[in-house]
């Protein structure tokens, strides 16, 4: 991913401090000074530094339907 892919949605898995990661998914806001902003699907605003990404990819704009258990 680049500042080239603002707009569009993607996820990001982040390392954090006590090793664990954590998945933040949401459209990509703004990409300046190292931080990265992305806009989750409730609305917030949640800024990560790049240097915390260790993965990242786009995913559809819109997540697709789930299907129903036992059909319909």
């Amino acid at each position: 991913m680049t500042p080239d892919d603002l707009g569009r949605r993607a996820t990001l898995r982040l390392r954090l401090p006590d090793g664990r990661f954590r998945d933040i998914v949401g459209v990509l806001e703004w990409w300046r000074g190292g931080a990265i902003g992305v806009r989750r699907r409730n609305g917030e605003l949640v800024e990560v530094a790049a240097a915390d990404v260790v993965a990242g990819r786009l995913v559809p704009q819109h997540p697709p339907e789930r299907r129903r258990p036992g059909g319909a």
